[in-house]
């Protein structure tokens, strides 16, 4: 932001506040607070009262976080996104369209109340925004992770879930035995096919509790795939403080770009908003959409946040400053993602991946990489390694991904290339560590253990030699070289021209 003078503001203020609930969210963070709640409430405004009353969210955290349901419930749920266009110009938005917020985390008291919720007949929407971990899903092979502790809670108490999964399994076993109609469930989280993957996470569950109630939830239940993009960093105390200098003093208001997308698969039995209306795309198959948002948005994040942790550096927009990050992007679109997708009618990729750039180089933001390179064990099999394993088979190479691969397995070492230490948020730190401590001074045998993490890595791409000595060479290059320099023999390879 600039020092020199405060950013033009454009209130947008909420215009209706809905009293009925027939949304309920599942994962309450700044994603779904400045995404799915803002379209919401973009239809509440246009419709007024009456049908637009039906349409109000119980959001629930599922994470160790009551504070921000406290802050929320304060505030009667009232908060406000300032979605920055750059450091100069912001829009506030006043969101009413949260009607209720649960705490329903480890420790909370609200589980009981969001299971009856999420049982009431006018509740005819279940979304969810709880990271790709928050399915228990391995991230290679797709199949539900019941060694996991949260699972095998769920699978031997039912009635009291800790999972996402587990709570939709209990739901629906109630509405079924209450003979209520099912509720559509709409993942609004970065994997592909995110409603087939979904459904498989619940019916495995179901499996295990009653194989009757796993062929009703197959037979009954709606799993429409989705595709969500916009940038939403997590708040810091910068954040608070630009936002107070606009006078916006609100624990549970949230920033992010102006840009936002929103893609669904038409497949609601029970009914829905008018999304279409405010901007959304209803269409009958999003896989187009979400495969080239995750190759490119996500991929080149993921590159950017290893990468760029490794030179030192913290945010994205610090990173897009560096032209060499920029080659690093446009090389990786244009020689490994792009020619692995089928694009969306009338997409033109080349105006696409220039509009990433400009979102990257946006100041205002301070995309914070170390969020970005969260749980990566669970991100990268669908952001790099599908696309990565595909140019393979086809007998393509794809450097530049080996190169994030080498990024990022020294990033989990825990410290950049200059040794200051950094923290590593991932279901699988522990083994990183371990892996870590028995292969030290000895890359190919490192780079070896990393691609044999069969959770992580597929099998073909894992004992693909050509791949697993490119990840061995960037890695030692990184180590002696540095990044910028890595860089430069990455994009530069004669190889490649």
């Amino acid at each position: 932001m600039s020092t020199q003078r405060p950013p033009h503001v454009t209130p947008e203020p909420a215009l209706v506040t809905p009293s009925g609930i027939g949304i309920v969210h599942l994962g309450l963070g700044a994603f779904h607070r400045a995404h799915q709640a803002v379209y919401l409430q973009a239809c509440l405004n246009r419709l007024g009262g009456g049908h637009g009353d039906a349409w109000g969210i119980s959001s629930a955290n599922l994470r160790s976080n009551r504070a921000l349901v406290d802050q929320l419930r304060a505030s009667d749920c009232r908060y406000r996104v300032a979605e920055f266009r750059d450091s100069d110009h912001v829009t506030l938005r006043e969101i009413t369209a949260i009607r209720e917020a649960l705490y329903a985390g480890p420790d909370g008291d609200d589980r009981e109340t969001l299971l009856a919720r999420m049982s009431e007949a006018n509740v005819r929407i279940v979304t969810l925004t709880v990271t790709e971990k928050g399915y228990f899903l391995n991230p290679a092979s797709g199949e539900l992770l019941t060694d996991a502790e949260p699972v095998r809670h769920d699978i031997t108490a039912p009635h009291a879930p800790h999972t996402a999964p587990g709570m939709l399994v209990e739901a629906l076993a109630r509405r079924r035995e209450a003979g209520t109609p099912a509720f559509t469930v709409l993942c609004c989280d970065n994997m592909p096919e995110n409603g087939r993957r979904t459904r498989h996470a619940v019916v495995s569950l179901a499996r295990h509790r009653d194989p009757a109630l796993a062929e009703w939830i197959e037979a009954k239940v709606a799993f429409p795939s989705s595709m969500v993009d916009r940038i939403v960093p997590a708040m810091t105390d910068a954040d608070r403080e630009r936002l107070a200098q606009i006078g916006v003093d609100e624990p549970a208001a949230v920033v992010g770009e102006a840009f936002r997308q929103w893609v669904i698969e038409e497949n609601f039995p029970q009914g829905r908003p008018d999304w279409a209306a405010d901007g959304v795309e209803i269409v009958d198959d999003v896989t187009p959409f979400e495969t080239m948002k995750l190759r490119l948005l996500n991929g080149a994040h993921s590159l950017l946040a290893y990468v760029g942790t490794l030179a030192g550096l913290e945010t994205v927009d610090e990173t897009m400053a560096h032209p060499a990050f920029r080659t690093l992007l446009e090389r990786y679109w244009q020689r490994e993602a792009a020619p692995t997708l089928e694009l969306p009618a009338g997409t033109d990729v080349e105006a696409y991946t220039q509009r990433l750039l400009a979102r990257f180089r946006n100041d205002s933001l301070r995309h914070r990489l170390i969020q970005i390179a969260m749980d990566g064990s669970q991100k990268l099999p669908q952001r790099w390694l599908a696309g990565a394993e595909a140019r393979l088979a086809a007998g393509e190479e794809a450097p530049l991904t080996a190169f994030g691969v080498a990024a990022w397995i020294r990033f989990t070492q825990g410290t950049n290339l200059a040794g200051t230490p950094h923290t590593i948020s991932d279901p699988l730190s522990e083994t990183f560590a371990a892996l870590h401590n028995r292969h030290t001074d000895d890359p190919a045998a490192l780079t070896q253990a990393f691609l044999a993490l069969d959770e992580v890595f597929p099998a073909g791409l894992a004992r693909d030699a050509r791949f697993r000595e490119r990840v061995t060479f960037c890695l030692e290059h990184l180590e002696q070289h540095g990044v910028a320099t890595t860089i430069d023999a990455i994009v530069h390879d004669p190889r490649e021209s």
